[in-house]
This record gives C-alpha cells, sequence and structure tokens, in this order.
C-alpha cells in the first residue's frame, strides 16, 4: 500500500506538479514548432503546386507515401516503446539507443531493397526515372531520425524535434525543391524528379540535425556489445508498438491512398494539399507523445493511476483546444488557404474542412493512446486496427456513390474526408473509455468552453469573408484566433492550465 502520510501526499503532489511543468514546457516548445512548421511548409506546397503543377504533386505523393510507411514500420515501435526500454535497462543510456538505431537501420535496409527490387509499389503507373528508382534510400535516415529524437525526447529535450522536423526538415525540401526546379530549366531530369530528390534531401539533413543533440546528450557507446538475440526480443515486444504507430500513420494516409486508386493524379494532388495544411495541427498533438511517454512509465512504476488520468486529460484539454482554434483559423477562410497554391486547388476547400475537424476529434484518441501502450497494448492495437479498417470501408463506399452519382472527383475526396472523421471520433470515444476502465478514472478532453470560443471566432471568420483575399488571410486569421484565444483563456483555462503558458526555473 502506499504511504499516505501527509509528506508522502506533499512529495507525491510536488513530483505531479513537477510532471504538468515538464508537460508544459514541452507544449509551449512544440507549439512554437508548430508555427515555425507551418512558415517553412507553406513555402514547399507553393512551389510545389504553383511551379510543378497538381498532376507531379500528386505523383509525389503517392511515392513518399510508402516510403513513409516503411519508414514508419522500420522504427519498430522505438518511437513510443524506446521511453520504456531506456527507464528498465540497465546498461548506459547510449548502449541502449545504439541498439535501438542498429535494429531499425537492419530493417531500414531490407525495406529499401524491396522497394527498389520492386518500384510499382511507389509509381503505381509505372512512371518512374532512374533517379527516383533510388527514393527508397531515404528510409534509412527517416527512421534512424524518428528513433534518435525519440531518445532525446526521454531526457525532455523537445527543442531538437523542433530543429530538425519543423525547421530544417521543410525549409531543406522547401529551398531543394525550388532550386531543382531553377535547374532543371536547364535539364529536365532535375525538374522531373524535383520534388522526390527535395524529399530524400530534407530526410538526410532532419537526421544530421537529430544526430549532432543525441551524441551530446548520450554520448558513444562504449564497450557496447550488439546482442542479437536481445534485439529479436525487442522487436518482437515491439510488434504491438510498431503496429499501432503504422495504424495511426495509416489512418491519415489511407484516404490518400485509396483515391489515388480511383481518382485522376490532379485530383490526388489537390487533396494532398488540403491533407498537407490540415495535418500540420497534428504536430501538436503527437509532440506531446514523447514527453508523456517518461512521465507515465514513472507514474506506472509508482502505481499512481491518478495522477496519469489527470495528466492524460490536462494534455488531451490542451491539445483539443489549440487545435480547435487552428482548425477554424485555416477552415473559415479555407477558399483563400487554398487559392495559395493555384487556382484549381480552391476546389479542395471542403476536403480542408472536413480533414482539420478530423484532427480535432482524433486528439483524445492519441493522448489516451499515450497512456494505453502500456497498460493495454493489445486492446489498443484491436481498437486500432478496427478504426482503419472501418475507414478503409467507409472511404471506398463513400468515393464509389459520388462516383456513381457522377458527382465528380473532388467530391469524392470529400468523402474519403468524411470517412476519417466519422473513424477517427470513434476511436476516440471507445480508447478514451478503455483507459478510463484501466485506470478508474472518467477520461475526457472535452469542456463546453470549447463551444464558447468557437461561437465569437466563426462570426469573425464570417465577417472577413467580406474582406480582399489578402486581408482575409492576413487580418482574418490572426483576428479569429486572437478572439478564440482571448474566450478559451478567460472561459475555460483554469490555474492548472494557465502553468502551459507559465515558465518554470529549472
Amino acid at each position: 500500500m502506499a504511504d499516505s502520510t501527509p509528506s508522502a501526499q506533499a512529495s507525491e503532489a510536488k513530483a505531479e506538479q513537477a510532471d504538468i511543468a515538464a508537460l508544459a514546457k514541452g507544449g509551449r516548445t512544440n507549439f512554437f514548432g508548430f508555427v515555425l512548421r507551418l512558415a517553412a511548409s507553406v513555402p514547399f506546397l507553393f512551389i510545389a503546386g504553383r511551379l510543378y503543377g497538381a498532376a507531379t504533386l500528386g505523383r509525389y505523393a503517392s511515392a513518399t507515401l510508402v516510403v513513409e510507411l516503411a519508414a514508419q514500420l522500420a522504427t519498430l515501435g522505438q518511437k513510443r516503446g524506446l521511453a520504456q526500454q531506456l527507464a528498465k535497462e540497465d546498461r548506459p543510456g547510449a548502449s541502449v539507443v545504439a541498439d535501438a538505431l542498429l535494429l531499425s537501420a537492419l530493417v531500414s535496409v531490407l525495406c529499401a531493397v524491396l522497394l527498389w527490387l520492386v518500384p510499382i509499389a511507389m509509381f503505381p503507373s509505372g512512371d518512374y526515372t532512374s533517379t527516383e528508382r533510388l527514393l527508397p534510400l531515404a528510409i534509412l535516415p527517416r527512421a534512424l531520425g524518428d528513433v534518435a529524437l525519440a531518445a532525446l525526447a526521454y531526457r525532455f529535450d523537445v527543442g531538437a524535434t523542433v530543429r530538425a522536423r519543423a525547421v530544417v526538415e521543410p525549409w531543406t525540401q522547401s529551398l531543394a525543391a525550388g532550386g531543382l526546379w531553377l535547374a532543371g530549366q536547364w535539364w529536365a531530369p532535375l525538374r522531373d524528379s524535383g520534388l522526390i530528390l527535395a524529399y530524400a534531401a530534407a530526410m538526410l539533413a532532419a537526421m544530421v540535425t537529430a544526430f549532432v543533440p543525441l551524441l551530446k546528450s548520450y554520448g558513444l557507446p562504449r564497450q557496447w556489445d550488439p546482442r542479437p538475440g536481445a534485439l529479436l526480443r525487442l522487436a518482437n515486444r515491439n510488434l504491438p508498438l510498431a503496429g499501432a504507430d503504422a495504424v495511426e500513420w495509416g489512418t491519415r494516409k489511407l484516404d490518400l491512398f485509396i483515391l489515388g486508386t480511383f481518382a485522376p493524379a490532379e485530383a490526388v494532388g489537390i487533396y494532398y494539399v488540403a491533407q498537407q495544411v490540415a495535418t500540420l495541427p497534428q504536430k501538436l498533438k503527437t509532440s506531446f507523445e514523447p514527453i508523456l511517454g517518461p512521465v507515465i512509465t514513472r507514474n506506472l512504476r509508482e502505481n499512481n493511476l491518478g495522477a496519469i488520468a489527470r495528466q492524460v486529460c490536462q494534455v488531451g484539454f490542451w491539445i483539443t483546444a489549440a487545435q480547435a482554434g487552428i482548425a477554424l483559423a485555416l477552415g473559415l477562410p479555407g477558399k483563400g488557404v487554398m487559392g495559395l497554391f493555384g487556382p484549381n486547388f480552391v476546389a479542395g476547400t471542403g476536403s480542408l474542412a472536413l480533414l482539420l475537424a478530423a484532427e480535432v476529434v482524433a486528439s483524445p484518441a492519441v493522448v489516451s493512446e499515450a497512456a494505453l501502450i502500456y497498460v493495454a497494448r493489445l486492446r489498443n492495437w484491436w481498437i486500432s486496427l478496427g478504426t482503419i479498417g472501418l475507414q478503409g470501408v467507409l472511404t471506398v463506399a463513400f468515393i464509389v456513390a459520388a462516383r456513381e452519382l457522377g458527382l465528380g472527383g473532388m467530391v469524392e475526396a470529400m468523402g474519403a474526408a468524411l470517412a476519417l472523421v466519422i473513424s477517427l471520433g470513434l476511436a476516440s470515444l471507445l480508447k478514451a473509455r478503455l483507459l478510463g476502465s484501466i485506470l478508474g478514472q472518467k477520461i475526457s478532453s472535452w469542456r463546453w468552453a470549447l463551444v464558447w470560443a468557437a461561437g465569437p471566432a466563426v462570426g469573425v471568420g464570417v465577417l472577413a469573408r467580406f474582406l480582399p483575399e489578402w486581408a482575409e488571410l492576413g487580418l482574418g486569421i490572426p483576428a479569429i484566433l486572437g478572439v478564440y484565444g482571448l474566450v478559451i483563456w478567460r472561459r475555460g483555462f483554469g490555474p492548472e492550465d494557465r502553468v502551459l503558458f507559465r515558465k518554470h526555473k529549472n
């Protein structure tokens, strides 16, 4: 039985406050990272849409989708499982991280060889160059970068993730895409393969950016003795995590894959842009996962289930509130946002609105899963499988229905987005209920303040539509965020929430 003396209770309360402060610090860092990523990703989408065109962008989206899936599988769940491994291993952290990197490197090489031998998996049309066939080489830096950032997050170094994924990766991709297009005016092959080469360059640059602080934090492994048997056991233990990671990733990509099977390349390219804009807020919630991991594992060791429930609800509300505000700010002036990438991209406005809604309803599932992977891996895995299965069935059904009614490719795309909203919303309900039953606490990220804040923000967004497009975007988006933020601060944030905006001395 846990010690219930006043001193023990005070110690537990102090530890929980420290955990919340660490989570808040990560939240502030990652919100800053979101702003940086938004600023860096928009130029790439602008360059890709305006210079390369929707059809080329659609082909790029299909190819990189397969490569990212392979990289996701190659991490073998270590983006979240590494925290638990580091917490319980007696060996030096550098040796544990080295084992994790070696394991992911071996699987990455295997995946790269398979895709190089079967390029049709990346390019279903059969249209690819010899340079583009080398795209699977990007699997290795992508997977190793993810593992390195997970190791740094275990030590609460979220800044490394922001630098690698929100600064170096998108800016490298944007600059490389623009430079290769210019060089392609003299040598056409560079222009034809420009987007894919830019992607590979971005993955390599992000990996290097992650490895520099990794070496500073952990150092080189000394007297490291790789253990093949232990690596295989680690891979086997991480299979449920790898599966959950793949399903989480797949729910954001399955719609694009199925749409690419049914719709023309231009519709796929337009949907891809809407998806990229909509999933930018996703970084807010996924970047909390590495911070939640060490906090949850420590509380599990101490059997402090109440603290886990409170932290999940707290972070869940923070993420839901932030994503709802961002969804309103990007969705209400959606035509102007999509029009930035070219006149024909405006057709994706409806898809953008639905995809933004999907990210909001998905928030409870992500924070619940951050705890479920430690207390109910298999049950979480089965819910995830059911989610992506339902999404696949609904996506095909909606697309086929739109095709039968002759509604066009972009209505088919909206059907794919609607399927995502429904499946992710159901997953959120099921995972929150499962976690609540295990912890013996109610798990909910919902507060009525979200509605009170959304109301005036929608009013501002409607008024902004009467402005010229430049003013709608330049003035309307900050005004929507400002009104929403003011109301949510005054009506929704209590003292325990405002720690998110308060700096703490170490």
